[in-house]
């Protein structure tokens, strides 16, 4: 009687596997959704001849908390002849061991600053989560947008340490990475794709793209890659941080979390969290 019991238990068990990973298997992305509306507008950029890329829907928020903000939008020009350094920030995530977000900005001449950060795109009422991100539940999306918007977000609202570190790549590959990035941009616009907790992440993403500006810089099976919250330690070993500091001097110089919440309304929000 055990045994037939057993027997049956596990068919159930079996079945519903299928079942679940027929269901999940069948879902397909989209741009077409109720999207939350910081979210809601992909970005687009047109690349020219010179060197000058048009970048559409460049986004500012302004955060009274995670769920009641002012969003903006505007369109801009970036000449990557002007292009003068890539900073790589690191957002350890509170509560959550291992766990970090990462993307990279941009800095031109004139003080202009960009960043591009890769994200899952929140439908309206929806937070992140590690487990769901396994089973096609989130849209991957490229967020190009302001300094003030990205980190004061996790600053202010999110109570995170935020780290942002200027990166040892020349401007050829730091020019190289910025196309990559806003190409992957346009694609997903055009062929939307699902995020995915293991293989397709903020991190995996960007170490994708250093990769192509500077190939073979970062692996991707470093265990530091899959547990972010140490990346910079492991960037820091590869020579992707820019710095002569041992890599413990190097953390506690570039924390910006303090200096980003006391500038927070600054004018000049991007050059105080660098010290200018």
């Amino acid at each position: 009687m055990f045994i037939i019991l057993s027997q049956i238990f596990f068919g159930v068990f079996v079945f519903g596997i299928f079942a679940v990973c027929s269901i999940v298997f069948r879902r397909r992305p989209s741009n077409e959704r109720n999207w939350s509306l910081d979210q809601e507008k992909l970005p687009r950029a047109e690349f020219g001849e010179d060197g000058k890329i048009l970048v559409y829907n460049v986004r500012h928020t302004s955060y009274r908390t995670t769920t009641d903000y002012a969003v903006s939008h505007y369109d801009r020009e970036y000449d990557l002849n002007k292009l003068k350094k890539v900073w790589f920030f690191l957002i350890p995530f509170t509560g959550y061991r291992g766990a970090a977000h990462s993307f990279l900005s941009f800095e031109f001449e004139e003080g202009i600053f960009v960043s591009v950060s890769v994200e899952i795109r929140k439908k309206v009422g929806e937070k992140f989560s590690a487990k769901r991100g396994l089973f096609r539940e989130f849209e991957l999306m490229y967020v190009v947008a302001d300094e003030r918007d990205v980190v004061r977000l996790r600053v202010e609202h999110h109570k995170d340490k935020v780290f942002m570190y200027p990166t040892s790549l020349t401007k050829e590959q730091g020019q190289e990475l910025f196309r990559d990035m806003l190409a992957r941009a346009n694609k997903l616009a055009e062929k939307p794709e699902f995020y995915n907790t293991i293989l397709n992440t903020c991190i995996t993403n960007v170490v994708h793209h250093i990769n192509v500006a500077d190939p073979g810089k970062v692996s991707v099976y470093d265990r530091r890659v899959f547990l972010p919250e140490r990346l910079d330690e492991y960037m820091y070993e590869r020579g992707f941080i820019d710095t002569d500091l041992s890599f413990y001097d190097a953390k506690e110089k570039h924390r910006i979390d303090m200096v980003a919440k006391e500038h927070a309304e600054h004018p000049d929000f991007s050059l105080k969290i660098r010290g200018r």
